[in-house]
């Protein structure tokens, strides 16, 4: 799968792309946001699988790029940035990542963080019950288009954003563990995770305006509390 790397920095472009070929990655490296929305222009090259944005660039700040991308399309992006505050994360999420890796990381998480994103979305989530759309209260969310509105305004949702919404959707009021969640959106038992999943339910409950859509059952998981319509 061909990857495109967003980092400025040489050196640390050069040791982290050996370690991604060595997990089978053909890797594109781009120093600058420009570089990177080239590298990205349709029909240029063969489509990358993922990219990996770093935030600190020269000619641009990472969300803005990470922005300019997800206008271009749905190739999944995972930032790589210093702040670690949810604020920033939930931001980066609002604006189409589809994950993040606060540095300093461990190359083993991020090569599980990056595996997680490609892959394809859980059949649960995807398919659904019999019927192809979920109504709950004011909130549509049609499956077959993975598109999702609010009082018929459609809200932007990453990949695994949706996912998560649809698998809770499908079963208001039923609790699920963190585990289940993890298992069944990303597709991964690996602990760390859990933070992952912390912050796209932020995302979601920000996204939809809708702070007591999805319900923290403290040291179980999660369950959507369906709204008046």
């Amino acid at each position: 799968m061909r990857l495109l790397l967003v980092e400025d920095d040489d050196h640390v472009a050069a040791a982290l792309s050996a370690v991604l070929a060595r997990h089978g990655f053909d890797v594109v490296h781009a120093r600058s946001g420009e570089e990177a929305l080239q590298a990205l222009l349709p029909g240029a090259t063969t489509p990358f699988g993922v990219v990996l944005l770093d935030l600190g660039l020269p000619d641009q700040d990472g969300y803005e790029v990470c922005g300019k991308i997800r206008k271009r399309g749905s190739t999944p992006v995972i930032m790589v940035t210093a702040r670690a505050d949810v604020r920033s994360r939930i931001h980066g999420l609002n604006l189409g990542a589809d994950d993040y890796v606060v540095k300093p990381y461990d190359t083993g998480e991020l090569i599980a963080r990056i595996h997680a994103v490609i892959r394809r979305p859980p059949s649960g989530a995807a398919a659904g019950p019999a019927d192809s759309e979920l109504r709950l209260g004011s909130v549509c969310i049609e499956l077959p288009t993975r598109q999702v509105s609010v009082s018929g305004s459609t809200v932007q949702l990453t990949r695994k954003e949706f996912d998560l919404l649809a698998l809770l959707a499908q079963r208001p009021g039923v609790v699920f563990r963190r585990e289940q969640i993890i298992s069944e959106v990303w597709r991964t038992s690996w602990e760390g995770t859990g933070r992952t999943l912390e912050v796209h339910v932020a995302s979601l409950r920000s996204k939809l305006h809708m702070p007591a859509l999805i319900e923290t059952v403290r040291g179980v998981g999660y369950r959507l509390v369906a709204p008046a319509a």
